[in-house]
């Protein structure tokens, strides 16, 4: 009898181990497949409710509604991973996309000028959130929401509040073109998700990303140049949403100062839903791709089954609730 109550306490310990590995390994196929497997459900859920749903067509018309929202989640990504958040990136969409706007119908066939002129716009605004960020100490949150006021002051100021439309049809056709088969957008946005992912995953700057969102002062003790990598990926975060202004202006022929609104939502709730932490330290651009599509998917959905506008943005609400609740249940 004793010697069975000896061995009482080993066996609860082992029995805690056992529990405790085995919710480590819930986690780890959660966090490493879960998103498969829900995009696949949500997939199946729509072939059976809108048998149009598969169609060619409606898929490419998926990948290129995503693209916009797929490009500047890519730059979020990088950004979100050092632990850090940009609000304005729906700013800097339309920002970006007036000024691109306004230069395309002056500069004739050519659209360099444009597309440089819009690229710099994110750049600037990048810069200035990174300068709040890193030289102000402000918290990222309260820093990009005063670039946001600030960018969307600028797009209202330069228009007037006016839409601009009328563009030039080299730079209509990076919103609207096509390569082969495959719109331009698509093609944007894939091959922009592999500079990205060959970036965070490949190189030397991207496991800097990693080490500072990990935990900050462990970086700066073995060496890693904190503020130089905070000062990128703000940057980043802005030519990609400066990027998604030209794709949406393009496609749309036109710009409105208001352009962009929103999309703040949409990008953190793809970024969250592909697995980046709000914490720090995670997340991946497949991820990221992965949770582009199936907000789009179901957006397309959506439309397809006839549900309207009024709830489309609730329901993306409570995708990213719930993404955030399971990416704190990973993280406990």
């Amino acid at each position: 009898m004793t010697s069975t109550l000896e061995r009482l306490p080993l066996f609860l310990g082992k029995a805690k181990l056992d529990d405790s590995a085995r919710s480590t390994r819930v986690k780890r196929f959660v966090g490493d497949y879960g998103i498969l497997v829900f995009f696949a459900l949500i997939v199946i859920a729509l072939t059976i409710a809108a048998p149009n749903f598969l169609s060619l067509n409606n898929m490419i018309n998926v990948v290129r509604q995503s693209s916009i929202i797929g490009v500047v989640a890519l730059g979020m990504t990088f950004i979100m991973i050092t632990s850090g958040i940009d609000l304005s990136v729906g700013s800097v969409v339309g920002l970006a996309g007036l000024v691109y706007a306004l230069l395309a119908p002056a500069s004739g066939t050519a659209f360099v000028l444009p597309l440089l002129a819009g690229a710099a716009v994110g750049l600037l605004v990048g810069f200035l959130s990174s300068a709040l960020v890193v030289w102000g100490k402000i918290l990222p949150f309260l820093a990009t929401l005063a670039t946001m006021a600030i960018a969307r002051t600028g797009a209202l100021v330069i228009t007037d509040g006016q839409v601009v439309s009328g563009l030039s049809e080299p730079a209509e056709w990076l919103g609207s073109g096509f390569i082969g088969p495959v719109p331009v957008p698509v093609l944007m946005f894939l091959l922009a998700a592999l500079i990205c992912e060959f970036v965070l995953s490949r190189t030397k700057f991207g496991s800097h990303v990693y080490a500072v969102g990990g935990n900050e002062e462990s970086a700066k003790k073995v060496g890693i140049a904190v503020r130089r990598v905070l000062f990128t990926v703000y940057l980043i975060g802005g030519l990609m949403a400066a990027l998604g202004g030209l794709v949406l202006t393009a496609r749309l022929n036109g710009a409105a100062p208001v352009a962009g609104t929103g999309y703040e939502l949409q990008v953190i709730a793809a970024v969250v839903i592909g697995g980046t932490s709000l914490f720090g330290g995670v997340g991946t651009i497949r991820g990221t791709v992965l949770g582009v599509l199936l907000l789009g998917v179901v957006m397309n959905g959506m439309n397809l089954l006839g549900v309207s506008s009024y709830y489309q943005q609730g329901v993306q609400g409570v995708i990213l609730v719930l993404a955030v609740l399971l990416n704190r249940w990973k993280s406990d």
